[in-house]
């Protein structure tokens, strides 16, 4: 049901992040109030609210939109991911229907759970998590409480005789099956729209059910009338029919997850889908609102590339909706682009942090930074860096929803002694410093990278990334080593970058997927035998375990994560063929402050291996000063608690490499290997060694 009684005075959403001058942008608005509201434009420089930094800065864009005001509307919401049927059928039993299906629950959650809804009937568990079947008012229940991930099939059967119900594990050693009988009904006709793993009444799904579900049937006089197979159509959102209507599944269940037949002889779910003929379902599944558009904007010819925000206003109330205008195709407007890393934003997309405070909102109000945050409202869905209610790791995101965490101001860390920045607000610490630099810049996010490939990147002198451009698709990494090898220079100033691989839904490519298969700092683990992303059966995890480590594309790959902390570089290289890097520096420390960590290099570090890809050109220019605790290997580095995958010990492994490398075809690389390196380009006014080297390097890069 919607959950209007906690909806958020005014929140939106935009419909693309990402335009070109000449396409149009949806943005969709939720709006309590009964006046309307009102949307400006504005172009973002900062977003740091820290008033020990520059702040938030923007430009006024009404020349581009000129503020306008819409009427409010309260746009409903509601999770839970189902199948419903996509025509009615009817049912004129002469003796008997049934109604069966194997299952998987993951969660008893107090409440009445379908599995399959139709009309009249509903197979669920009941309260306690025993199988029960509701025919009209009675109500039949066999009063066992089915074990939690367990496979069982439980089947109802209403003849003019009564009800037969039966739940049946499917592992021997749990003994017989458990039947119940109920005289003194028959079955009765119905017309309906089936429903599976939630019921449908005048249009809004309840009863949610939590697990997996396999070949759902419905039966008249033994003569099946519906009948589904999970195993087809799996990289799809149509759920097929063996008999019957197909299914069009609601808020995208997870997919290519083991069935009751899946004995660990294939983990590929493409090679036997048999084994995989499950869907697993969840009471808080969201990822597309679907809210009507409320006013739109075409990007007009001539509109700068850069980062904008469209403020909402009503009432005193505020949201502010980011996106990332990008040049015409093929028209570069300035020699450096900067790649945005929105995949990377839409999967940390409303990660409510396990370590949130209520104290953090004294800083916020403090420094009028952003105000909501989903660990407080997480009815709006979470990221797949936390756990669905049953306690199974959530692997999809999409902006297509409010994203808290993808806004001016929004404090990631809440207590720290800095900023607190992660992602877009931290990526901004970056634009800032273009801006007062004067370096011109275009933008290019994720989303053209992966739809057009190099093409999209073609023509720039220099491509630079921001601060934690984390996940990829193979043609986004296609995309950039394609660019160096054909001689652009790639720079990587960020961390932990390159790091998993994601999968785009062929049918929603708002929709991104994510498996956190075997190795790497995971948020939580994918299931033995679901490691295959569904949406295009690739392997998924660490783009590591797929054979492109990120030394291959960069020079240097994750090593370390720590607590939000940072420590200088010192400088490793003398070479004089390298002075023009350290230009103007004098200390051999470099970057001991900065709005992130407080310093340079921390949090999560890269470094250099040559056994993963590192070139033999690389030069080694600094290394972080990492101090003796606060930072553990990564566990695709470890081996044992003795031993590692470098041979050293975990001391000599958790650094920061920054290192500049040429690649045969004239490509070059320069990376810092450290996520806070970027929060200290503003600190002193932008005038500091670490601002001076990155300078020193662009000026090299962008001089052709």
């Amino acid at each position: 049901m919607p959950h209007a009684p906690k909806d958020l005075p005014l929140l939106g959403y935009v419909d693309r992040l990402s335009a070109r001058p000449g396409e149009t942008l949806a943005f969709k608005v939720s709006s309590t109030a009964t006046r309307p509201f009102t949307a400006r434009l504005v172009r973002s420089i900062s977003a740091d609210p820290n008033p020990d930094g520059p702040g938030i800065v923007e430009e006024d864009a009404a020349e581009f939109f000129a503020p306008q005001t819409f009427a409010s509307v309260q746009r409903p919401f509601a999770a839970g991911s189902y199948g419903t049927a996509q025509d009615s059928v009817r049912a004129e039993p002469e003796d008997s229907i049934t109604l069966s299906a194997v299952i998987f629950p993951t969660l008893l959650s107090g409440a009445v759970q379908t599995v399959i809804g139709f009309g009249r009937y509903d197979l669920h568990l009941d309260e306690t998590g025993a199988a029960s079947l509701w025919v009209d008012d009675t109500i039949i229940t066999t009063g066992q409480p089915l074990k939690l991930r367990q496979w069982y099939r439980i089947t109802a059967r209403v003849t003019t005789q009564g009800i037969t119900l039966e739940q049946c594990a499917l592992t021997p050693h749990d003994g017989p099956p458990l039947v119940v009988t109920h005289k003194g009904i028959a079955a009765l006709a119905t017309t309906a729209t089936p429903s599976i793993a939630a019921r449908l009444e005048n249009g809004q799904a309840s009863q949610h059910f939590n697990g997996k579900i396999e070949a759902p049937s419905i039966a008249v006089d033994d003569t099946p009338l519906c009948a589904w197979d999970f195993s087809k159509g799996i990289t799809t959102t149509t759920a097929s029919a063996q008999i019957g209507p197909d299914l069009r599944l609601v808020n995208f269940p997870a997919r290519a997850v083991t069935g009751a037949s899946w004995d660990g002889s294939e983990m590929n779910w493409a090679h036997k889908p048999a084994h995989y003929a499950a869907i697993h379902f969840h009471q808080d599944d969201i990822y597309d609102f679907g809210w009507d558009t409320d006013f739109t904007f075409t990007l007009p010819d001539g509109m700068p590339s850069g980062v904008y925000v469209m403020r909402l206003d009503c009432g005193g109330h505020e949201d502010a909706i980011p996106f990332f205008v990008c040049a015409p195709r093929a028209q570069p407007k300035a020699k450096l682009c900067v790649l945005i890393s929105t995949f990377t934003y839409t999967i940390y997309g409303n990660h409510a942090r396990p370590d949130y405070d209520r104290s953090w909102q004294d800083r916020i109000t403090a420094w009028n930074a952003y105000p909501h945050t989903p660990a407080e409202h997480p009815q709006y869905g979470l990221s797949t860096y936390n756990y669905h209610t049953d306690g199974s790791g959530i692997c999809h995101a999409s902006h297509h929803r409010p994203l808290f965490n993808l806004r001016p101001g929004y404090l990631t860390f809440g207590a720290t002694p800095c900023s607190g920045l992660r992602h877009f607000p931290a990526d901004m610490h970056l634009i800032s410093w273009l801006h007062a630099k004067g370096i011109d810049y275009d933008l290019i996010t994720d989303r053209e990278l992966h739809d057009e490939g190099v093409a999209a990147i073609t023509g720039y002198a220099a491509v630079t990334t921001g601060t934690h451009p984390e996940y990829h698709t193979a043609k986004t990494l296609d995309a950039l080593r394609d660019y160096r090898d054909g001689g652009g220079s790639l720079m990587y100033l960020g961390g932990n970058g390159f790091y998993w691989r994601i999968a785009v839904h062929g049918e929603n490519d708002s929709l991104l997927e994510i498996r956190r298969a075997e190795d790497g700092i995971r948020a939580w683990a994918a299931e033995p035998g679901e490691y295959y992303n569904a949406f295009d059966g690739s392997y998924g995890g660490l783009w590591r375990r797929n054979g492109r480590a990120p030394q291959d594309l960069v020079g240097i790959g994750f090593a370390a994560q720590g607590e939000f902390f940072g420590d200088p570089y010192r400088r490793a290289c003398t070479d004089p063929a390298y002075d023009w890097v350290f230009d103007g520096i004098d200390s051999e420390l470099i970057g001991d402050f900065g709005f992130s960590g407080n310093g340079a290099a921390g949090f999560e570090l890269d470094h250099m291996d040559h056994r993963l890809g590192t070139p033999e050109s690389a030069v080694l220019l600094a290394r972080s000063v990492t101090r003796d605790t606060g930072f553990m290997l990564v566990p695709e580095e470890q081996l044992t608690h003795l031993t590692n995958l470098t041979g050293g010990t975990a001391k000599d492994a958790m650094h920061a490499d920054m290192i500049y490398a040429e690649y045969p075809g004239g490509g070059r690389v320069f990376a810092t290997g450290s996520i806070t390196f970027c929060g200290s380009l503003p600190w002193n006014g932008y005038d500091n060694d670490v601002s001076r080297l990155l300078e020193n390097v662009m000026q090299g890069f962008l001089a052709v």
